[in-house]
């Protein structure tokens, strides 16, 4: 529970507050951008909610904040936020909320897809959101893109049954376990309307998840960040190879994606144009003055 006492300054007086034990990921100002805002070292309360959607939307990252940093100053019902996780994107894929202090905050989806329900990456084990993916037919699949984000996999795993999909490279401590683990350079597939794409560079088994050509599932690989109004990478978290990294992103121009759906910063949507220039001016920005003019959009 959030503390009160320990409530930041910053935070703009009323119901909804922030407490200093946040761990200043995006998953509050991701669910509810016009209520959360950043101060210096954290986010907090920007503006108090003005509507019911707002309310909601606040609720929804109270209960999904793995570091039940978001609190209120009074008693309020948070059944109208658990009754909209996982949160519906677009078509049949779901964002899940309820991050995982164990995932540093990261986040995970979830994909009603007719060939087998995926999971993509971990989010935190409670019984709201097993609850609701069991209502929606349940797990069939649990994509890991890399060894950081895997959270509670155990627990998904044994509660539904679902086959972990991970690369080799990748597999350490409980991730041994795994029951499918994916070798070489990819691409693979588990569905005809999924592909597995290599994308080695933050830890050397990285991998992304195409969805309808339409949804990338990038995991630590690449993500929208507000501050330079671009595609990022992390040099900083760069675990493996940062060359390594640039090619892999350079290596998506070949693919067809209009949302990237990442494991931490914030998820971006734009044309197929828009995307592939935003692509290149992130090659650029790692260090790759020139971007190959002989990848082929397949």
């Amino acid at each position: 529970m959030a503390d009160p006492k320990l409530a930041h300054p910053a935070n703009v007086p009323g119901e909804f507050f922030v407490d200093t034990n946040c761990i200043d990921c995006p998953t509050c100002r991701q669910i509810a951008p016009t209520v959360f805002g950043d101060a210096v070292d954290q986010p907090v309360v920007a503006r108090q909610p003005t509507s019911g959607e707002e309310t909601r939307q606040a609720l929804m990252a109270l209960v999904s904040c793995p570091a039940a940093s978001i609190g209120t100053r009074s008693p309020m019902d948070v059944g109208p936020a658990l009754a909209v996780l996982p949160q519906l994107l677009a078509e049949d894929v779901y964002y899940c909320g309820y991050a995982s202090p164990d995932a540093f905050g990261a986040h995970s989806y979830f994909i009603h897809c007719a060939e087998g329900n995926i999971l993509v990456d971990s989010p935190r084990f409670t019984k709201p959101l097993v609850r609701r993916l069991e209502q929606l037919g349940g797990i069939r699949f649990m994509f890991l893109t890399h060894h950081d984000d895997v959270a509670e996999h155990e627990k998904f795993q044994k509660h539904f049954g679902c086959e972990r999909i991970l690369h080799e490279a990748d597999t350490r401590g409980s991730l041994k376990s795994v029951e499918r683990k994916l070798t070489g350079d990819g691409p693979w597939a588990i569905a005809a309307a999924v592909k597995i794409i290599g994308v080695s560079g933050h830890t050397r088994g990285s991998m992304a998840l195409l969805y309808r050509n339409n949804f990338l599932f990038t995991g630590d690989h690449l993500s929208w960040r507000r501050d330079v109004e671009g595609l990022f990478t992390s040099r900083q978290y760069c675990q493996y190879s940062w060359d390594e990294q640039r090619h892999s992103v350079e290596k998506l121009l070949g693919e067809k994606f209009t949302w990237i759906l990442p494991g931490h910063g914030y998820r971006y949507q734009a044309p197929l144009a828009t995307m592939r220039a935003e692509i290149c001016k992130a090659v650029r920005r790692m260090g790759g003055d020139e971007v190959s003019s002989r990848v082929e959009v397949t």
